[in-house]
C-alpha cells in the first residue's frame, strides 16, 4: 500500500455499511412471483441523443435561402422560356421573360448574400472551381447565367426606351452579343434550376438526403411552373402559347416527380413531407399546380383566366420549394428520422450478405 505526505491531512473516510444478505427465494422484478417470469431489464428504446441535442445539426440557413431557391427557379425557367421566345420570334414574351430572369437573379443573389452575411463570401467562391462542391459549381452557374441574362435584359431595356440609353459605341457590341447571350442564358437556365436541389440533398439532413436521386427533377418541374406562370401574368395571351405549353408539361412533371420521389424514399424520412406546416404547403402546392395547369390548358387564351392560372402556378412552385426546405429542417429535430432509416439500410445490407465493410459486421 503506497503512502503520500498528504495522507496526514486527508479527512477520515466514513465507515462502510455492510449489506445484509437476503434469504429465501428471489422474487421477480414485478414485486411478486418466484422469478420464473422476469421483467425486461432494458426498457423500450426512446430515440434520444446526448444532452438532448439533435443527432444531425441543422444547417444555419434562414428563409433567405428558401427565397433564393424560389427565385433561382424563376430565373432559370425564364431564361429557358426566353430562348424559346427568341427562336419563335415572340418579342413581348422574349422581353418579359428576359427581364424576369434578370430581376429574379438580382433579388435571389441579394437573398443569398444576406444569408452569407458578407458579399465577399460569394466572390471568394468564384476564386476556385471545385467539381465536388455543389456550392462552388452553383456559384459559377449563377454567375454565368447572370452574365447572359444581364446582356439580354440591357438590350431589351435599350430597345424599350427607343435606344435612348447612353451606351454610345457599346450599342453595336450589345446588339452583336444579344443573340449568343440569349442562347447561353437558356442553356444555363436548367442547371440553375436544378443545382439547388443538389445543394440540399448533398447534406446530412435526413429528408433532403433521402431525396438526392430525384429532387432535381422536382425542382426543374417547379421552375417550369414559376416561369410559365409569371409569363402568363406579364404577357398578352396572343404570345403566351409557349408559356402555356410549358405550364402544362411542368404540372405533369411536378406532380409525377414529387410522387415518385416520395415513393423512393424511406417511409420514416418522408414523414416530414406529409405532416405539420411543410405537409400543408406541399398539399396546397399540388392542388394549385393542378388548378393552374387546367386553367392554362382550357382557358389560357382568356386574359383573366391566364392571370389567375399564372398566379396559381407561381404560388405552387413557391410552396413546393418552401415545403421541401421546411421539411428538411424539421427532419433534423427528431433523432428517429436519422436512426430508423440507418437501421433499415443496415438490415438490408446484411440481408444481401454485405458484412465485410466498415458499415456492417458479421456479428
Amino acid at each position: 500500500m503506497s503512502s503520500s505526505p498528504f495522507d496526514e491531512t486527508r479527512p477520515p473516510e466514513p465507515p462502510r455499511r455492510r449489506r445484509r444478505r437476503r434469504r429465501g427465494p428471489r422474487r421477480g422484478w414485478g414485486g411478486g412471483g418466484d422469478g420464473s417470469r422476469e421483467a425486461f431489464m432494458v426498457p423500450d428504446v426512446e430515440f434520444a441523443s446526448y444532452y438532448d441535442k439533435p443527432v444531425v445539426k441543422a444547417p444555419p440557413w434562414g428563409h433567405e435561402v428558401a427565397a433564393y431557391l424560389v427565385l433561382g427557379g424563376i430565373a432559370g425557367g425564364s431564361g429557358l422560356l426566353g430562348l424559346g421566345a427568341q427562336i419563335a420570334g415572340l418579342p413581348k414574351l422574349r422581353r418579359n421573360t428576359r427581364l424576369s430572369a434578370l430581376g429574379a437573379v438580382i433579388v435571389g443573389g441579394a437573398a443569398l448574400v444576406a444569408d452569407l452575411g458578407r458579399p465577399d463570401r460569394f466572390y471568394n467562391m468564384l476564386r476556385t472551381f471545385k467539381v465536388t462542391s455543389p456550392m462552388s459549381v452553383g456559384s459559377w452557374i449563377l454567375a454565368s447565367f447572370g452574365a447572359g441574362a444581364g446582356i439580354t435584359a440591357v438590350a431589351e431595356l435599350d430597345r424599350l426606351s427607343g435606344e435612348r440609353v447612353p451606351l454610345g459605341p457599346l450599342r453595336k457590341l450589345l446588339q452583336l452579343l444579344e443573340g449568343p447571350a440569349g442562347v447561353e442564358a437558356g442553356i444555363m437556365g436548367t442547371p440553375l434550376a436544378a443545382y439547388t436541389a443538389v445543394l440540399l440533398s448533398d447534406t446530412a439532413v435526413p429528408t433532403w438526403n433521402a431525396m438526392h436521386r430525384d429532387l432535381p427533377f422536382v425542382f426543374v418541374s417547379s421552375a417550369s411552373l414559376a416561369a410559365s406562370g409569371l409569363a402568363m401574368i406579364t404577357t398578352p395571351t396572343a404570345q403566351t402559347r409557349p408559356a402555356r405549353a410549358l405550364a402544362v408539361l411542368g404540372v405533369l412533371g411536378d406532380v409525377v416527380a414529387m410522387r415518385w420521389t416520395e415513393s423512393q424514399m424511406d417511409p420514416t424520412a418522408a414523414e416530414p413531407l406529409h405532416h405539420g406546416h411543410p405537409g400543408a404547403m406541399l398539399r396546397w402546392s399540388e392542388r394549385l399546380a393542378i388548378l393552374g395547369g387546367i386553367g392554362a390548358l382550357l382557358g389560357g387564351g382568356w386574359r383573366p383566366t391566364a392571370v389567375l392560372s399564372g398566379a396559381a402556378l407561381v404560388a405552387a412552385s413557391t410552396l413546393t420549394r418552401f415545403g421541401v426546405f421546411e421539411a428538411g429542417l424539421e427532419s433534423t429535430k427528431d433523432p428517429r428520422y436519422t436512426v430508423v432509416p440507418q437501421k433499415r439500410r443496415l438490415a438490408k445490407r446484411r440481408a444481401e450478405g454485405v458484412v465485410d465493410d466498415s458499415i456492417t459486421t458479421a456479428g
